[in-house]
């Protein structure tokens, strides 16, 4: 398993002479600039989805606790925030695009986002119920179930390999979700949570989790396989259109639903008052899209998993961010399961760095062959 861009970076080929002379693992070898503007890509996609997440995710509930009650709405704003990615769309269209990508009949590829964005709102309504319907802790534990089942997707789609560790953290971070589900007092908080609601919620969050999943390793097979390539670009382009599909079809719930006729009263009825309540919603679809836009980002320059990993860092946050403004309660079972998700996360993460030493092991052996058939071919000239 991996970090397949970084090794894509480090080693890419094995065969013949490069131009220049040099050996095929001398030239595979990055330049120190090449590997600081990938670490900064990483770096910058990784804040903007830990960031955009977490601030989504805590407007979402203020939402809901100062009045907001449309699910249609709550769900718009995962998406509708896709304008503001028009100035970078405009400023990497000028930059030259892969062949690969300009081949692409546009019904084939309007196809992909037109249906990469139907998911997303069907995810995004889910998340929309479930948040309405858990706390935030209890919301943000089951959410970590993502992670396991992306790394089942991960297998199928994206040939991504299991080993100890990976199979470690997926038991792990499904018993944690677990506990979570067993566990009737769970549900404790101040919050305007519906009574009896949380086995709904629970399974919601569930269901929305292994979507979410799923809607990753798509994205990284459209990236691997259809696209075949990974430039900010297709990185922007994928964003863009399919968040505007998933727009299109949130606002037609929001009419359809009938709620659209409900949100004058609800903004009169805001307990902070209607600019309280435009401008939640406006920094909700702001750090909604700052998410997506670090979450395709990293799909693109790492991998499916990778992404679901760094989404779930927030985890030991969430629960207690909760208990701090929302009064959520924090039982024996929670803190037992927000402990095993964390290990989970962290035997991951000891993955990615076994696979990092291996790489470099590698790397090193390469460079070593290469330097002695030079130093033997100098000898016998």
């Amino acid at each position: 398993m991996g970090d397949a861009a970084e090794i894509r970076l480090q080693i890419a080929g094995t065969g013949g002479v490069a131009d220049n002379g040099t050996s095929p693992a001398t030239a595979a070898l990055p330049t120190m600039s090449e590997r600081v503007r990938w670490w900064a890509v990483v770096l910058v996609n990784i804040v903007f989805l830990l960031g955009g997440q977490s601030v989504a995710s805590f407007l979402g509930r203020i939402y809901y606790d100062q009045g907001g009650g449309s699910l249609w709405m709550a769900t718009v704003v995962q998406s509708c925030g896709t304008p503001l990615a028009i100035p970078l769309l405009l400023y990497f269209r000028r930059r030259p695009r892969s062949t690969a990508v300009t081949r692409l009949p546009l019904i084939k590829i309007s196809a992909i986002y037109a249906g990469l964005g139907v998911l997303l709102a069907a995810d995004n309504l889910m998340y929309s119920y479930a948040l309405l319907y858990l706390p935030l802790s209890t919301y943000s534990l089951i959410c970590a179930t993502q992670l396991s089942f992306n790394a089942v997707f991960s297998y199928f789609l994206n040939k991504e390999k299991f080993t100890a560790l990976i199979l470690n953290s997926v038991v792990l971070l499904t018993f944690s979700a677990a506990l979570v589900g067993v566990s009737h007092g769970s549900d404790g908080t101040n919050s305007s949570v519906p009574e009896g609601k949380f086995p709904l919620g629970f399974a919601l969050t569930l269901s929305a989790s292994a979507l979410f999943s799923l809607i990753l390793s798509l994205m990284q097979l459209t990236f691997d396989k259809v696209l075949k390539s990974d430039t900010l670009y297709d990185v922007m382009e994928m964003q863009f259109w399919s968040n505007t599909a998933a727009a299109v079809v949130s606002v037609a719930g929001l009419f359809i639903s009938g709620e659209w006729s409900t949100l004058d009263g609800e903004m009169d009825g805001y307990k902070k008052g209607k600019v309280a309540y435009g401008m939640t919603l406006a920094w909700t679809a702001i750090s909604w899209q700052l998410a997506t836009v670090g979450m395709m980002g990293l799909v693109a320059a790492v991998s499916s998993l990778f992404t679901n990993v760094i989404s779930t860092v927030g985890l030991p946050l969430s629960p207690i961010v909760a208990v701090i403004f929302f009064g959520d309660r924090m039982d024996g079972v929670k803190v037992l399961a927000m402990l095993i998700g964390v290990w989970g996360f962290l035997s991951y993460i000891y993955q990615h760095y076994l696979d990092d030493a291996k790489v470099k092991k590698i790397l090193a052996e390469r460079l070593a062959d290469d330097d002695e058939h030079h130093t033997v071919k100098f000898n016998t000239e």
